[in-house]
């Protein structure tokens, strides 16, 4: 049987929810564990869907607990999360969710994945109706530290945390930023979410690099001054490291980490 298009996208998003959900690994060191041969697109289409089951795992869980009698093992329950976050959350047409999870699911488990699937997509969007996405998408340890912290506020952060992240730049000296950026004032240009950084001119040349806008908020509180000594520690993956170069500090950057 012709195995359907895009499975090596779910082969790759389901090896991003196994790296993350049973080795415990962060999903960016998964990324770049990935096999080199994957093609760019299958690497970041597998990225796109893996985070949106991580974003709303909780929820995807919940919609997909009244089908199951019994736990399944991971690979299957990570093909059923796939499904779900896929005829729910992205948009694809469930014929192709469907049938990418049915392949990707080990054979003993491709009829429970196929039965519960095709109900899901029978209820469709209804299906997250009523459920208390924001707490059931924050993990228990983090609504609880949320909490402490910030008290009822707690809820208006978990529903912002759901949302996908902007994409956040620094630019190099004398960069100018591209069509549709947002500047900071910390002189972070903010673009929307979904941006793809390769797309954006300028960044073959190098003028500007992925950064969170709070990630480059240490090395502009430190204020590194050109002719400065300055040890970068746990440097990777250098975002901090060419921020105080290009401000012509002399920068020794230390990572233990060598694939990083």
């Amino acid at each position: 049987m012709t195995p359907p298009p895009g499975l090596p996208t779910r082969r790759a998003a389901r090896d991003l929810l196994d790296a993350t959900l049973e080795h415990r690994k962060p999903l960016e060191e998964a990324l770049d564990a990935l096999p080199g041969r994957l093609d760019p697109r299958d690497r970041a289409a597998a990225h796109r869907i893996a985070a949106m089951v991580l974003r709303r795992l909780g929820s995807i869980d919940e919609v997909l607990s009244p089908f199951l009698r019994k736990e399944p093992p991971p690979p299957a329950r990570h093909a059923l999360r796939i499904g779900v976050a896929e005829l729910l959350l992205l948009d694809t047409p469930p014929h192709a969710a469907v049938a990418t999870a049915v392949a990707l699911a080990p054979k003993a488990f491709a009829g429970l994945v196929n039965a519960v699937l095709r109900k899901v997509a029978a209820e469709g969007p209804a299906a997250l109706e009523g459920l208390d996405a924001p707490r059931l998408d924050t993990p228990a340890w983090l609504w609880a530290a949320w909490h402490a912290a910030y008290g009822p506020a707690v809820r208006a952060i978990a529903e912002a945390h759901r949302g996908p992240a902007p994409l956040d730049l620094s630019p190099a000296p004398g960069a100018e930023p591209p069509a549709g950026a947002e500047v900071l004032p910390t002189g972070t240009w903010r673009m929307a979410a979904g941006t793809r950084v390769t797309d954006l001119p300028g960044f073959a040349e190098g003028r500007f690099w992925v950064q969170d806008a709070a990630a480059a908020l240490p090395a502009l509180l430190l204020g590194a001054r050109p002719g400065e000594r300055i040890a970068d520690l746990c440097a990777a993956p250098g975002g901090k490291t060419a921020q105080l170069a290009a401000a012509g500090a002399e920068v020794t950057a230390v990572e233990r980490d060598a694939a990083r």
